[in-house]
């Protein structure tokens, strides 16, 4: 049976998830105030393009940028489970380069939601955050080499 020894360092990566958690709930946030901006009630998850297309033009690009930050929220919380758990491995046995590499994912997560949501670029904005998914799956990648060394050990 394989001992797992935690690293003093491991308080980085633990650091590093409890900021993705804050960037949840700032997602979170942001939604409402966007969905308040579009008059979009619960329970509709997005505004029908039907709804776009017959709005006023201002209520149009507010609506519009209500999907947008709605489905950046949805693209953090589908990513969100994998990176976490990805980061918790990893750390394990790369504990400083795992917190790196989360603090790189949840920064660039709050810049893809905010490149989203820009208008002007009709959501191509969201590529300037995307170095979430370089991050994303080196801390993949770092977690199942951990994995494979311990049940190798």
């Amino acid at each position: 049976m394989a001992m797992i020894e935690i690293k003093s360092d491991y308080g980085y990566v633990l650091l590093a998830v409890v900021s993705t958690f804050v960037v949840g709930a700032w997602h979170g946030g942001r939604v409402g105030a966007f969905r308040k901006a579009a008059k979009i009630p619960y329970p509709f998850e997005y505004a029908s393009y039907e709804q776009i297309q017959t709005a006023s033009p201002a209520s149009s690009k507010a609506m519009l940028a209500f999907n947008s930050a709605q489905r950046a929220h949805q693209n953090f919380n589908e990513n969100h489970p994998s990176a976490l758990g990805a980061m918790l491995i990893a750390g394990l046995k790369y504990p400083v380069a795992t917190a790196v590499l989360g603090a790189v994912w949840a920064v660039n997560r709050v810049v893809y939601a905010v490149g989203y949501t820009n208008g002007s670029e009709g959501g191509k904005g969201r590529y300037y955050g995307g170095l979430w998914m370089l991050a994303h799956y080196v801390m993949v990648g770092m977690a199942g080499k951990a994995a494979w060394d311990f049940a190798r050990a």
